[in-house]
């Protein structure tokens, strides 16, 4: 990254302007150990104090942070830092710092709330005879075309049976609130699913027939296994309100039962999404979205990046209300949501949150980026926002 464009990055970094491809070039930046003493030394003792100050002047501020960045690359000795990521970045420097700098904003604790977790592998494996296998971490099941551990199930296209090849069998999974889990179908697609999510597959796709699953709820990613490796066979995705018809791509399906839109958003490769007699072909960098009761598909051009973001461990909100925050948050942590107040709900933020920081730690740098518009009580896993 270039000094000048470096500059104008973290710049807009501080003052939350940053897209997520800037926020993506700042965070390469910060993997050089010797860059992370630069960016915390003017962030600590220049920006926050700047933050909390009423005669704070914007236009001062930036010629500053732009002087003590040259200079500090002059003059600032290499030392050795844990590579930290932008997410932590804000979360540690940003949040916390300035959490502890405005003791106005604290976070009400009742009952124990030790038993919010942060989310993990884990599964519930449906066989075809309806018996059930739970696949969390320190556990293994082996079948016979079955191979998983606490973190991914992978299927095999070897069977011993000549009578399964004429007939599908289905599994499921099922990933619950705070979970998330991979599973390699046996043609070789790889799916990633998302917390409160379900998938439905076959044991073995029959060769020569369209490969079909349905994803029955939930979120996730898919990296199709091309159909010239098939034959030419296409790959059909199922969900409530539309049909993905997949010639070998890599894309995200958004369907839970608790929002009203179906967000599809294509990443490689070409789509094509049918509801009822309509159909759209999705381009990269396209996503469609489909309200289950209206008779259209809306397609509109997004940052990839963000909609898949939480593929690489990381919560990406770019104008987003707090209502649909919360809902995103409380999948992962599986905690309930009450709003005191609905205007609260409305309240927008932008950022980027890793999913292994602690809940109150998430909680903490959303109620100082609210400035003192949103407060939260925890009473075990019930989160009151006033």
């Amino acid at each position: 990254m270039g000094s000048s464009k470096k500059h104008k990055i973290i710049i807009k970094f501080l003052n939350r302007e940053a897209n997520y491809k800037e926020l993506e070039k700042l965070n390469t930046w910060l993997k050089n150990a010797k860059n992370v003493p630069i960016f915390n030394h003017f962030v600590q003792t220049e920006y926050i104090i700047a933050l909390c100050m009423a005669e704070y002047n914007l236009k001062k501020a930036k010629k500053s942070i732009e002087t003590k960045i040259k200079n500090s690359e002059k003059k600032q000795k290499v030392t050795l830092y844990k590579r930290m990521t932008v997410a932590a970045t804000v979360l540690l420097i940003i949040g916390v710092s300035m959490f502890r700098l405005n003791n106005d904003h604290k976070i009400s604790l009742s009952g124990n709330t030790n038993i919010i977790e942060i989310g993990s592998n884990k599964a519930i494996l449906t066989l075809e005879n309806g018996d059930q296998v739970a696949l969390e971490k320190g556990k293994s099941f082996q079948a016979e075309t079955i191979s998983a551990n606490g973190e991914k199930i992978i299927y095999s296209s070897r069977n011993k049976s000549d009578k399964a090849k004429e007939k599908l069998q289905f599994n499921y999974l099922t990933i619950p609130r705070g979970g998330q889990f991979f599973v390699q179908l046996s043609d070789g697609t790889e799916v990633w699913l998302n917390s409160d999510s379900k998938l439905k597959y076959p044991v073995k796709f029959i060769k020569g027939e369209i490969r079909e699953i349905e994803l029955v709820y939930g979120e996730a990613y898919l990296k199709v296994s091309p159909s010239e490796n098939h034959d030419g066979v296409s790959f059909n995705v199922r969900t409530k309100a539309q049909t993905i018809n997949v010639l070998g791509t890599e894309f995200n399906i958004k369907a839970y039962n608790d929002d009203d839109e179906i967000a599809t958003t294509l990443v490689e490769g070409k789509v094509a999404i049918k509801k009822g007699k309509i159909e759209k072909i999705l381009r990269p960098n396209q996503q469609s979205r489909i309200v289950q009761n209206l008779d259209r598909i809306e397609v509109m051009d997004v940052d990839v990046s963000q909609e898949i973001s939480w593929i690489d461990g990381m919560f990406t909100f770019n104008e987003e209300s707090l209502g649909e925050m919360m809902k995103v948050i409380s999948r992962w942590y599986d905690v309930e949501v009450v709003f005191e107040s609905a205007k609260r709900k409305n309240f927008v933020f932008t950022g980027v949150l890793e999913r292994t920081k602690s809940f109150t730690d998430i909680l903490k740098l959303i109620e100082t980026t609210s400035e003192g518009e949103v407060e939260f009580e925890i009473n075990r896993k019930t989160i009151i926002i006033r």
